[in-house]
């Protein structure tokens, strides 16, 4: 190799190792890793309040764990769809794609409709019997900022997938795509086994 071709091979910039799909999954874990400080700051501060109070009612007395428990499995079985979904469209299955995607989906719309009945049941019901209020007691107010911050990221997560279902099925994104919502999807549920634990059961 002559001097000339030496140096001008020496100056060629390098590739980016990053491809559009690894830009996508940066992007994702970079939001994920945010998101996670958010929910680890209330989940903190909620502990902090929680026991330096005097008269912190026994969480599972108020709020029951039959009903959550069944909307914790719901998320797990979706998570497992989910997986089953991802792996579907990355071998060309579309039929079995959009079928384990619909059942996240479904999962996830399931979550929300419970989510919805446990909190008209525990405003009209449950909480005014041991005298609690989003506004006179911090173990009310806390439940609901949680639960609820958590639902609306559950809400983006259907909305998200349905999304992702649509394109994927008609051919314009692919098992990137399906990849990278995976991975929000399962951070939600990881979420909220922590929150069903620390809110529910401790």
């Amino acid at each position: 190799m002559s001097e000339a071709a030496a140096a001008h091979h020496a100056v060629e910039p390098a590739e980016s190792p990053l491809t559009p799909e690894s830009w996508g999954k940066l992007g994702m874990w970079n939001f994920l890793a945010g998101d996670a400080m958010s929910f680890g700051g209330l989940i903190v501060g909620y502990g902090i309040l929680r026991y330096s109070s005097s008269n912190w009612p026994v969480p599972s007395a108020v709020l029951g764990i039959n009903l959550t428990a069944l909307m914790t499995f719901l998320l797990i079985v979706s998570s497992v769809t989910m997986v089953k979904a991802l792996a579907a469209i990355q071998s060309g299955d579309k039929p079995a794609f959009r079928k384990f995607m619909a059942l996240t989906i479904l999962g996830g719309a399931t979550f929300l409709g419970l989510q919805a009945y446990e909190w008209t049941h525990l405003i009209n019901h449950t909480l005014p019997e041991h005298k609690l209020s989003f506004s006179n007691h911090l173990f009310a107010t806390t439940f609901f900022v949680l639960t609820g911050f958590h639902g609306l990221h559950v809400t983006g997560g259907v909305i998200y997938n349905s999304v992702v279902l649509a394109l994927v099925n008609s051919g314009r994104w692919g098992a990137n795509h399906v990849e990278i919502a995976g991975l929000y999807w399962h951070f939600v549920d990881l979420v909220w086994i922590l929150i069903f634990t620390f809110i529910y059961l401790l």
